[in-house]
């Protein structure tokens, strides 16, 4: 249960809803009971996930101490509920503060936007990702599994399968590449898991994962692929 004891009341959101919008307004700060939230942005037809936030967390606390829009996206991840904090309470502690100390927060807060706008249009001007179908193999605690992926950048992947590892979970991925009698060898960490939406234009099930570690000639092999099928 959270530890922050001022909430009005609960939201429960299902895997994949939108809980708020880049550029939304900033009114409501929230808290994770239970489940994730991925915190992402947008820029041109990309999306890059920030973060991503467990129970306890905050979400949201820049709209209101900066009296500004929403910075970046937030989505459910799994069955999740949050805790929607007392505005009443948040206003009163914070017309507390000085109106000098309250100017530097909104500053700070103007600052980090700023910083997060340009590193997220840098990441995606620079981070090769190849949009192709890509065969891989993990093991589960059970067996091989073998999945596939359709979206893979230098940094990390989502590994569509029905079988996710669990959130945390840190094992060996397998990476077939084009032209390759063998695959590279990537440790990994699952950074969230999400089970299969149903119609037409549902997300698959699957999990994000981000690289920990590949051996020198495996980064050099992935890279120079990347950069290729930039280029086509």
């Amino acid at each position: 249960m959270a530890t922050i004891h001022h909430i009005v009341s609960e939201e429960n959101y299902e895997d994949g809803d939108i809980i708020f919008r880049e550029n939304s307004p900033g009114d409501w700060v929230y808290i994770v009971i239970s489940g994730s939230v991925e915190i992402f942005k947008t820029v041109g037809d990309r999306e890059t996930i920030i973060k991503v936030l467990g129970p306890d967390e905050i979400i949201g606390e820049l709209g209101f101490l900066g009296g500004i829009r929403r910075t970046a996206g937030a989505r459910a991840v799994g069955p999740t509920t949050l805790g929607v904090i007392d505005r009443a309470f948040l206003d009163n502690e914070f017309n507390k503060l000085s109106a000098e100390f309250r100017a530097i927060l909104k500053a700070v807060v103007e600052r980090f936007r700023s910083m997060l706008d340009r590193a997220s249009e840098f990441q995606a001007r620079t981070e090769p990702r190849a949009l192709k179908v890509l065969s891989l193999t993990f093991k589960s605690k059970k067996a091989f599994i073998k999945a596939y992926t359709e979206n893979v950048s230098s940094g990390g992947l989502f590994v569509r399968t029905s079988n996710p590892l669990g959130k945390g979970d840190v094992f060996l991925l397998r990476l077939n590449l084009p032209g390759l009698t063998d695959p590279i060898h990537i440790q990994c960490e699952v950074v969230w898991t999400r089970a299969g939406e149903k119609g037409p234009q549902g997300r698959p099930a699957g999990m994000g994962i981000k690289f920990l570690e590949m051996a020198p000639n495996d980064k050099a092999v992935l890279d120079r692929y990347l950069e290729e099928d930039r280029e086509e």
